[in-house]
């Protein structure tokens, strides 16, 4: 890795700086020159000015082989291996390899790397643009671009990432982004920008106000916005995040609550999901001045030139999951004219209550769709875990006699959630449950190892501090996060497990060894909370008081149910992609974002805000659900799921196609793929043939055909 510098001269002209932040100076630079314009007689009447949100920026070389933009110098089988490139010092890493760190947690957190699921032979590094096998590591040299984004009051510090490969061809200029998924860092799409990377375009990334490292509260250390740490004195306004406090100051609460993490999704209280939109734009408009600073032509007054705008770059917005919803935001939101396709999977989208989008699936109406993302997560932090105890999920990967969700169904049933007075009666009225809350039969299997996960939990409670807008100190339903030992009572972080949260949390505890805190457990005083006791059933139920406070902020009327569901108001979509081509492809199996309340309502909506004019494509694809990475890590995933970062690929494929050459977008429709199989939970499955994964159909029968008429989108069985 090579920080370029610039002439003082230049660094003047253009209010360049060198910053420090803490023990490391970050070089800003805005200007590398290596690119194919030569110097013009141009008097400089065009410049490539850098937008005013973005702060100072720092460039960094990758020569593709000791290091690079896709792999960070771990090649295609050093993303695969089981052994993370670990800093030689835990507790002090650098940089270097925090950023090496990040992209092969992201990368392995994303898709699926062993090699019978597909990896290296339909997907991977190694595989070129066209779908090529090479004996390439898929090292891609090139540049990198970072900058914080902020509103002038240095509390967003939304990080921002443009990579251009050496590749980047300025005769056909392009751009992908790959906004994060979940609430990762600003490398948490890596594998979506890989298909960028791939053809030579820019990947403009952004962490869209989340991000993976925590402010400790213990000993007031915050994360860089490289992933290094140091104090909240020592950062200022370069903290990546620093908590602000509540009611109480953060002094006082660390000293009544010792040992708690604030994560910036949860507790920045800038509701940042309603900005998902704006911050994908605005790393697009980073995206183009930094273009143009390596590639634009330079003035007789060294100055850069604004050689490619907005309608010379054809930009794809792409991502998955989060990352996903964000692309479609931006779409929507783009007044401007930046983009001009999108290409997402399984994103995640609030419609507003009232757009009257009916679901039909073969003869049948669905019960329930179109939900927002906190109704049904929190309806899933209710029943799921009861529901992964039924008999009929027995053979399913993760499934166990937990004591804890055992009892919640005891708890469910004395609260009359659900019937039944044996364990296997309440477990199938819950599973009945979430099927008429909008899940399909196709996601069942999966219900059991969420619920191990506490996936429901850790969304719901970050989601409800989020929207509320809550300090770290007021504890939401009681809530807090912080590492847990043997006891299961908050402890004290591990130093090197704090100094590398950065490469491998998600930003959502449970992550690493963050655990999610119950600190009303009448019992145990402050406890980890799937093995704690609730107020009111004095029960061991996995908190059942906790899942019921953040279910009730949705329809209560006190301070903290306003506040919350005014910031869920702000998250809303409005279904106008203003007529841009765009495909969304999203697995049938999907246990987390559910396909009835997410894609499947907003290709109706869509059709009824653009009518005609519409080019949204949906395709659903059998077998596939939200998370590739457990398809080689859990055990029965590999038999059952196909990976869905497959049809991602393809989608991009199609859209660049639609733009570049004019050709058609698939029709909306199902793809019927074939399972692996194999024996029932085993750890391997057959291999991945491209027989299990079939393309999209160019004239899809009427059996996979998905149609809309009206208001109503008919989805085959």
């Amino acid at each position: 890795m090579q920080s370029m510098q610039i002439p003082p001269l230049r660094q003047r002209r253009l209010g360049v700086t060198v910053l420090a932040t803490g023990a490391a100076m970050l070089a800003v630079a805005c200007g590398s020159g290596d690119g194919d314009n030569k110097n013009s007689n141009s008097n400089g009447s065009n410049p490539n000015t850098k937008p005013a949100f973005v702060g100072a920026v720092t460039v960094n070389s990758y020569n593709g082989t000791t290091d690079d933009l896709l792999t960070a110098g771990l090649g295609k089988d050093g993303l695969a291996s089981s052994s993370a490139p670990l800093p030689a010092n835990p507790t002090a890493p650098t940089a270097a390899e925090l950023r090496r760190y990040a992209i092969y947690s992201n990368y392995r957190a994303i898709v699926d790397t062993t090699s019978g699921g597909g990896y290296g032979s339909l997907y991977g590094p190694n595989v070129d643009a066209q779908g090529n096998v090479t004996a390439s590591e898929g090292k891609i040299a090139g540049v990198e671009y970072l900058a914080y984004s902020d509103d002038g009051t240095g509390n967003q510090n939304v990080t921002m990432l443009v990579q251009i490969p050496n590749t980047f061809n300025s005769a056909k200029p392009c751009m992908i982004t790959a906004t994060s998924s979940g609430s990762r860092g600003v490398y948490g799409a890596i594998a979506v920008g890989e298909w960028g990377l791939k053809r030579g375009c820019a990947v403009a990334y952004t962490d869209k106000g989340t991000g993976a490292a925590p402010h400790d509260l213990d000993t007031d250390a915050v994360p860089l916005i490289d992933g290094t740490r140091t104090t909240r004195t020592a950062a200022g306004g370069n903290a990546q995040f620093a908590a602000k406090p509540g009611a109480i100051s953060l002094a006082d609460f660390t000293a009544a609550a010792p040992h708690r993490l604030a994560f910036k999704h949860a507790h920045s209280q800038q509701n940042p999901e309603k900005d998902w939109g704006k911050f994908t734009l605005q790393a697009i408009q980073f995206g183009i001045w930094a273009i143009n600073d390596r590639f634009g032509a330079v003035a007789a007054d060294g100055t850069r030139q604004l050689s490619m705008d907005k309608d010379r770059i054809l930009v794809i917005a792409s991502s998955v999951s989060n990352g996903g919803g964000a692309a479609v935001a931006a779409a929507e939101q783009d007044t401007d004219g930046l983009i001009d396709g999108v290409a997402v999977g399984e994103p995640n989208l609030n419609l507003p209550p009232d757009t009257g989008i009916v679901i039909k699936r073969g003869s049948s109406t669905v019960s329930a769709s179109g939900r927002i993302l906190y109704d049904y997560m929190t309806t899933a932090n209710l029943l799921q875990l009861c529901a992964s105890q039924a008999t009929a999920l027995t053979l399913a990967p993760a499934f166990g006699q937990n004591v804890n969700f055992a009892n919640r169904c005891q708890t469910l049933a004395d609260k009359n959630i659900v019937s039944g007075s044996t364990l296997g009666d309440q477990a199938a009225s819950a599973l009945a449950a979430l099927h008429a809350a909008g899940w399909e039969p196709e996601s069942d299997d999966l219900h059991p190892s969420l619920a191990a996960l506490d996936t429901a939990a850790s969304i719901s409670v970050t989601y409800a501090n989020s929207y509320a807008r809550a300090s770290v100190t007021d504890r939401l339903c009681g809530y807090s996060f912080a590492t847990t030992l043997a006891d299961f009572k908050p402890a004290v972080i591990a130093p090197a497990a704090l100094a590398s949260l950065f490469a491998t949390g998600n930003g959502v505890p449970p992550t690493s060894t963050v655990q999610l805190i119950n600190d009303r457990d009448p019992a145990n005083g402050p406890f980890l909370n799937g093995r704690s006791v609730s107020v009111s059933t004095q029960r061991t139920d996995a908190n059942f008081d906790g899942a019921n406070c953040l279910r009730a902020l949705l329809t209560g009327t006190d301070a903290p149910s306003q506040a919350l569901q005014s910031g869920l108001a702000q998250t809303l979509r409005s279904g106008n992609l203003r007529g841009k081509p765009a495909m969304i492809v999203h697995g049938r199996s999907d246990g987390l974002l559910p396909v009835n309340h997410t894609s499947r309502p907003y290709l109706g909506f869509n059709r009824r805000q653009e009518g005609d004019a519409s080019k949204l494509t949906y395709v659903e694809v059998e077998n596939a659900q939200h998370f590739d990475a457990f398809i080689g890590a859990v055990s029965g995933y590999s038999n059952r799921y196909v990976p869905l970062h497959i049809y991602v690929i393809r989608a991009l494929d199609a859209v660049y196609d639609n733009l570049t050459a004019n050709k058609a977008l698939p029709p909306s429709q199902v793809v019927r793929t074939t399972p692996r199989g194999g024996s029932t939970n085993a750890t391997t499955a057959p291999t991945l043939l491209p027989s299990n994964v079939p393309p999209f159909a160019a004239s899809p029968t009427p059996a996979n055909a998905i149609t809309v008429n009206a208001s109503t989108v008919q989805v085959p069985d």
